[in-house]
């Protein structure tokens, strides 16, 4: 399988950002774990992150001809207002799973409501950098029953 993981803003101050909330562990070491797990499965992937939510658009429009068959995406602040991204998603039909580090619907009254959630087809939040890795398996299983 193809899998792009595709991270929004502020993603890349990891490790520093609000430790209390995101941990300790940076974008870098997350996507170190995420890339054993895809490289010990077999899988093809991609790793994006830009604070740009016309990057993010523009990345989403490109897996559409690069054969991607899932996105893992963690919109980060877009998810409670970014009607292109969800747009994006759902214009190129590719199986999504929406991720977070942390338990969004146990925090700000705003954090609870994604807009990227009904263009993907599940969503994981709260497990830090595990929720990629969950996201991913999810993902995998999604396309191992959609491919039987």
């Amino acid at each position: 399988m193809n899998i792009w993981i595709i991270n929004g803003p502020n993603i890349n101050l990891l490790g520093t950002r609000e430790p209390d909330i995101y941990g300790h562990e940076t974008m870098e070491s997350i996507n170190r774990q995420i890339q054993t797990y895809l490289t010990d499965h077999g899988h093809l992937y991609e790793f994006f992150q830009s604070n740009s939510e016309g990057a993010l658009v523009d990345k989403i429009q490109e897996a559409l001809n690069e054969q991607v068959d899932g996105i893992v995406i963690n919109p980060a602040a877009y998810t409670h207002y970014s009607y292109a991204i969800h747009d994006a998603l759902k214009s190129v039909s590719i199986p999504t799973v929406e991720v977070h580090l942390s338990a969004i619907h146990s925090r700000e009254a705003f954090r609870k409501d994604s807009v990227i959630a009904p263009a993907c087809i599940g969503q994981v939040s709260g497990f830090g950098s595990a929720s990629y890795l969950l996201g991913v398996q999810a993902l995998e299983l999604h396309l191992a029953k959609e491919n039987t």
